[in-house]
């Protein structure tokens, strides 16, 4: 067991608690700080690998999908490029919480896509994965502030 100093402005009853319970709170957190870690790794290596790539090799199967709405290269391009930019916006700190929004908006559409033009085939795909990029979203919330700040400093 780790050693868990307790601060000096608490009382003798309360100190002999504390460091279990600390040490309790500090291991679960740091386990949910790697749990998300985790997810967020394997969501980014969906985005890059699993959606983006194929797109942006204009794999067959990609261009047929495209082709079918009307939207040509261009617009697989265009996703290919949304995707693969939130997969790796997902890995850097201070853009988490806002790529995993704008990845969730990219299902929503995705998600209306797949019921307008495929007739819903795959359209719980989308939704699933609206679940873990909000649960990132809210509990990277706080770098939103550091990101203000960056943006602020360069205007």
């Amino acid at each position: 067991m780790s050693e868990i100093t307790v601060p000096a402005t608490r009382s003798a009853a309360s100190s002999a608690v504390s460091p279990v319970i600390a040490e309790s709170t500090t291991a679960r957190g740091r386990r949910a700080r790697i749990a998300l870690r985790t997810l967020q790794v394997v969501l980014a290596l969906f985005y890059v690998i699993a959606s983006a790539l194929p797109k942006l090799i204009a794999h067959p199967s990609a261009a047929e999908g495209f082709d079918k709405m009307g939207w040509g290269s261009a617009g697989m391009y265009i996703i290919g490029v949304l995707e693969l930019a939130g997969g790796i916006a997902l890995l850097i700190p201070v853009l988490q919480s806002v790529a995993a929004v704008a990845l969730s908006g990219l299902m929503v559409g995705a998600f209306v896509v797949q019921l307008t033009y495929f007739d819903g085939e795959n359209a719980a795909t989308p939704l699933i994965l609206i679940v873990p990029l909000a649960l990132i979203a809210w509990a990277r919330r706080g770098h939103n502030a550091d990101l203000l700040r960056l943006v602020r400093r360069r205007a």
